[in-house]
C-alpha cells in the first residue's frame, strides 16, 4: 500500500500496491500493521455500503462528535465520486482547510479521514457504491454535520443536478 498524506494532517490517500502477471492483478486494500506505522487508528468497528442510484447524489458532511469520534476508510467499488473532507478540529493546524479528489471503481485509491474531519461526497456516475471501514460504530446522538456549501469553506463541488437529503441542506453556517 502507498500512504500520501494530504495538505490535512492525518488525511492519507491510500493507492493499492498491484502485484500484476498474466492473469490480472493482486492488491492489498488494508494492513492492519502498515496503517499503524502510518500513525491510523487500526480498530475496525463497523462497515458500511452507500449504494446511489444517481449521478450527483451528495452525502454529507458528516462526523460523529465525541466520545463517538470515527475514523473512516473510505473507497469507490463502483463508478466513480467527488470526495470530500473537511479538517473540523479546532485544535488541528488545518483547521477549516478541505481536499477533494476523484475515487472511483477504476482507480481504486481510498482515502483514510480521522475523528474529527467532517466527510461527503458527490456521486458522477449512476449507479456508485462506497465502501466505509469505520473506527466506531455508529452512534446517531453524536451525529453532526456542516453544510455541503457553506461558504466557510469554499468548497467546489462539480456541477451537477444535485440530491440532497433536506437535513445535508439545513445545517446551520459553521461556527468555531
Amino acid at each position: 500500500m502507498i500512504f500520501t498524506e494530504t495538505i490535512l494532517r492525518g488525511v492519507f490517500i491510500i493507492d493499492p500496491e498491484r502485484r500484476e502477471d498474466a492473469r490480472g492483478f493482486f492488491a492489498r486494500t488494508w494492513c492492519e500493521r502498515e496503517c499503524a506505522a502510518h500513525g491510523l487508528d487500526t480498530r475496525i468497528a463497523q462497515c458500511n455500503v452507500s449504494f446511489n442510484t444517481r449521478k450527483g447524489t451528495l452525502r454529507g458532511l458528516h462526523y460523529q462528535a465525541p466520545p463517538a469520534q470515527e475514523a473512516k476508510l473510505v473507497r469507490c467499488t463502483r463508478g466513480t465520486i467527488h470526495d470530500v473532507v473537511v479538517d473540523v478540529r479546532p485544535d488541528s493546524a488545518t483547521f477549516r482547510r478541505h481536499i477533494g479528489l476523484v475515487l472511483s471503481a477504476e482507480n481504486r485509491r481510498m482515502l483514510y479521514i480521522p475523528g474529527g474531519c467532517a466527510h461527503g461526497f458527490q456521486t458522477l456516475e449512476d449507479a456508485t457504491e462506497v465502501f466505509y471501514q469505520m473506527s466506531e460504530v455508529y452512534a446517531p446522538e453524536h451525529a453532526r454535520g456542516v453544510r455541503w456549501n457553506d461558504p466557510t469553506f469554499g468548497i467546489e463541488w462539480p456541477p451537477a443536478a444535485r440530491t440532497i437529503l433536506k437535513r445535508d441542506q439545513e445545517y446551520p453556517d459553521f461556527t468555531a
